[in-house]
Formats: structure tokens, C-alpha cells, sequence
């Protein structure tokens, strides 16, 4: 006869706002209070996006984004983080996006 004990469950994880990536409190140190942990990791990924993108998908962003009244960087998030290429038809996104943008001084 076994004397096995039933085997418990797994502690829940801790709840996280974090994907690991650099923080967004306002920490002096780009890396946080946390250590540097992947910092380097991804500030290669970001340099990646925005620094290696071929000349003529700029410009056609670039040209896009001013069309609809959208800079350069809100037009290129949108694709990056949706997937999604906005277009004159998309007047509550490009709504929205444009909201977001901070007060000026």
C-alpha cells in the first residue's frame, strides 16, 4: 500500500502590471528601482522598431499619418500595438488617438 500524499496545488502568482519591460513610474534610473533586469533587452527591441525601418515605409507612414492628422509615432503605434493599418474611415480611433496627446505647455 502506497503512503503517497496528494499533492497540493500550485500557489496563484502574484497579480503583475508588468510585461517586464522598463517601468513606468517615475524613477530617475531608465531601468527603475528594481534592478536592470531586461532593461538592455528592451531598449534593443525599441531601437529595433523605431531605428530600423526601411526608407520608403517611413516616408509611406510618414505620408499617411499626416493625412489624417496623426504624427509619424501615434500612426506607426497603432500598428505595432494593434496590428492595424488606420485609414480615413477610422475617425473614432483617430479620435481617440488624438485625445491621448498631452496638453500643451
Amino acid at each position: 500500500m502506497s503512503t503517497a500524499r496528494p499533492l497540493r496545488p500550485a500557489p496563484e502568482p502574484e497579480p503583475s502590471r508588468s510585461n517586464g519591460g522598463p517601468p513606468l513610474d517615475d524613477d530617475p534610473r531608465p531601468w527603475g528601482s528594481k534592478g536592470i533586469g531586461s532593461y538592455f533587452e528592451w531598449k534593443a527591441a525599441e531601437d529595433a522598431i523605431w531605428k530600423n525601418v526601411p526608407y520608403d515605409i517611413a516616408i509611406m507612414r510618414a505620408r499617411r499619418a499626416e493625412a489624417l492628422g496623426l504624427t509619424y509615432r501615434e500612426y506607426t503605434l497603432e500598428i505595432l500595438e494593434r496590428g492595424r493599418y488606420l485609414s480615413a474611415a477610422d475617425t473614432d480611433r483617430i479620435i481617440e488617438i488624438k485625445r491621448r496627446r498631452p496638453l500643451p505647455d
